[in-house]
């Protein structure tokens, strides 16, 4: 702790911390109901202390998504005294693997009451926003268009992808979640995502939320699937309260939620399993920001509360040196398959495929890998961990297995065994792996396929920023 010093910024959770002295620290929260979130900060050179944002009494208007909290009170929370309190937990970690094993959030969380749970399909998501819309070698004029969105649902139904995401523009206004663009008829586009099993996400702001709470009841019957719901810049109590009522309103009318621009998941999603992911992360759509060397952690730490949105997917990978971020062609730091292993090693309930369609198109043996991903598993082992360095892990769906390896700068040669197969069982598996100059091209990927067995081992080779994928059947 010396180095965090009485007076620094404090910490947002999920915090680690390294104590030099053979184990690591994960702090964070769960079963955070009518309270504030807690950050942290440092104590006169003696651990930690809690910090916790006060109830806001007034808030002032600064945009169409966004407030400003102009008074608040000198206490942090109006509450009954007969009630329980959050959960604060550390994870005590020797080993890194450890950390991404965590299961704390889920086993200190209120658990669902709801008698029906069979509408929620978590799945992934075909995501416009990321690349502005704008699929080509097409017969129409793309943009925000019917002719378009019904492209975007063609492409999801052809590869199997349950949603699509209508991101910020599809509304006339930002305030109105009633009334689309005039170019969009909004109630043929969700009755011809139903008719070809895609189900259709839709994008507010929460303070259009907030002024429009009987949205839910009416997207019903328009046939929505759920909401994104974004910009809840805030974490006091009004606010968690605020997360709350969005999920119980919701699982309510059927809908899914998303929360993006949210502080971490705190156990919502497990009393409201409607709720399947979270941003509350450093993800891809910030570009040059969003390296290998950053993301790398986020298995260790923010995945390892909860759900997590990073919208992985990009299909033109560079290294950094040669790294470009412009719309419509938005590019990623690391390799093609450190991008592909990202659907492995990341968990998100609603699992983004952010890129241009005719991307995916033109890349359909990468494509066809990646919506193969299950977003929900039955079994995870770690095969391979060291923070801010490498990170391999094995999953299993069913009776297969996908093995997801990813690295930052120095690149990683690892060896995993894969015992963990059905003994009596021979596996066809299928491999993505860092081309041979992928450290300087890093779209050179090269895919193996081969049979295997429990008795083998698996050698790859990381590139710096690289990484690898497969699925054993």
């Amino acid at each position: 702790m010396k180095e965090w010093k009485d007076g620094s910024k404090f910490a947002l959770l999920p915090l680690l911390v390294d104590t030099k002295k053979g184990v690591k620290l994960l702090f964070s929260e769960s079963d955070l109901y009518d309270y504030p979130c807690m950050f942290l900060k440092a104590n006169e050179g003696k651990g930690v202390s809690a910090l916790f944002p006060r109830y806001p009494l007034e808030t002032k208007p600064i945009s169409d998504r966004s407030v400003n909290v102009v008074r608040e009170a000198d206490y942090i929370a109006e509450t009954q005294a007969k009630r329980t309190f959050p959960w604060r937990y550390v994870v005590v970690a020797r080993e890194d693997s450890d950390l991404v094993e965590n299961t704390f959030t889920c086993r200190l969380a209120t658990q669902t009451t709801m008698e029906d749970t069979s509408w929620i399909r978590p799945g992934q998501v075909i995501w416009e926003w990321w690349h502005h819309t704008s699929p080509y070698h097409v017969d129409f004029v793309v943009g925000r268009n019917q002719e378009t969105y019904k492209y975007y649902i063609d492409f999801a139904s052809s590869c199997r992808i349950p949603y699509v995401l209508f991101d910020e523009g599809w509304a006339k206004s930002t305030t109105n979640p009633y009334e689309s663009l005039e170019a969009l008829d909004m109630h043929d586009l969700i009755a011809y995502g139903k008719e070809n099993n895609v189900g259709i996400l839709l994008w507010l702001p929460w303070t259009t939320v907030e002024k429009n709470f009987d949205l839910f009841k009416e997207y019903e019957k328009w046939g929505v699937a759920g909401v994104k719901i974004d910009f809840m810049d805030h974490s006091d109590q009004w606010m968690v309260n605020y997360y709350e009522r969005v999920a119980q309103e919701a699982a309510k009318h059927h809908l899914l939620v998303n929360f993006h621009g949210s502080f971490k998941p705190a156990g919502l999603e497990y009393k409201y399993p409607n709720v399947l992911s979270y941003e509350g992360v450093l993800g891809m759509e910030q570009g040059e920001f969003c390296t290998p060397a950053n993301s790398l952690y986020h298995p260790f730490i923010r995945n390892a509360v909860g759900p997590m949105d990073y919208t992985p997917g990009a299909m033109l990978s560079m290294q950094p040196e040669y790294f470009v971020h412009h719309y419509p062609n938005n590019t990623s730091v690391g390799t093609r398959a450190y991008q592909m292993a990202l659907y492995v090693v990341f968990e998100s309930g609603f699992q983004m495929l952010a890129d241009n369609p005719t991307f995916y198109l033109k890349e359909k043996e990468c494509t066809n890998f990646i919506t193969s991903v299950p977003v929900t598993w039955d079994e995870t082992k770690i095969l391979a961990a060291s923070l801010g360095e490498y990170l391999v892990v094995a999953k299993r769906k069913g009776d297969q297995w996908f093995i997801g390896g990813i690295t930052a700068e120095k690149g990683k040669e690892i060896e995993v065994g894969l015992d963990f197969l059905n003994p009596n069982r021979l596996y066809e598996m299928t491999l993505f792996t860092d081309g041979l100059n992928a450290g300087l091209q890093a779209l050179d990927y090269k895919k193996e396929v081969k049979t295997v067995s429990k008795a083998e081992t698996l050698k790859v080779k990381m590139v710096r920023n690289g990484g690898f994928a497969t699925v054993l059947k």
